[in-house]
């Protein structure tokens, strides 16, 4: 028997495809699309106890700038008749030394300085060791280099005084002396060059 075609034309109409959905009267209808998902942050967030870059570069370099007038003691020594006292700064560097007259005849009589420096840093003479580590107050001049604060020092004159600059020139003499020593044979050399390059001067002066 034919097929009748008001059959064929609803069978027509309710053929969907995967995707859709069929009404109750027989239309089709597009499915929903589904909501749209809330915004998400995916920055990265910090992990716990960690510090902020900011904080840590901030804190850095107030610390730096609050180090920069300051001297450690990292060692304390005798040398013959004085007290050698080395401090550096705290974060390296060059190594500075302060001299003071060493106790002698069993009499701190001599040793004034050397006690002041010890009350100043807040150290008993007996307990000497606890004066490492000391941070002292200090200036430096790209010309004299370091200077310890007064308080530490004091106001030096006299024999003492003449004493620290003849300490001084002797630490530039032998400074001098070794350089000359590790340079000897560059020295020589510069030396041999120079004499033969004047030697051709003068001829060339006399006989051009």
């Amino acid at each position: 028997m034919p097929d009748d075609p008001a059959e064929d034309g609803r069978a027509a109409e309710t053929s969907v495809d995967a995707d859709g959905a069929i009404d109750p009267d027989g239309e089709v209808t597009e499915p929903l699309d589904d909501a749209p998902d809330a915004t998400v942050d995916d920055s990265p967030s910090p992990p716990t106890g960690a510090v902020d870059d900011e904080v840590q570069r901030r804190l850095r370099e107030a610390y730096l700038n609050d180090e920069e007038s300051v001297l450690v003691v990292t060692a304390v020594r005798s040398a013959g008749r004085r007290v050698v006292v080395e401090l550096r700064p705290p974060h390296g560097g060059t190594t500075h030394v302060e001299r003071f007259p060493a106790p002698r005849d069993g009499s701190l009589s001599e040793s004034e300085a050397f006690l002041a420096f010890l009350g100043a840093a807040g150290v008993s003479p007996l307990d000497v060791d606890e004066v490492v580590g000391t941070r002292v107050p200090a200036t430096y001049d790209p010309e004299e280099g370091w200077r310890l604060d007064e308080a530490y020092v004091g106001e030096r004159g006299g024999a003492e005084s003449d004493a620290a600059e003849t300490d001084r020139l002797s630490g530039r003499w032998n400074r001098a002396a070794e350089w000359l020593w590790t340079y000897r044979y560059w020295l020589v050399a510069v030396l041999l060059v120079g004499g033969e390059l004047l030697f051709v001067a003068v001829i060339l002066l006399l006989f051009a």
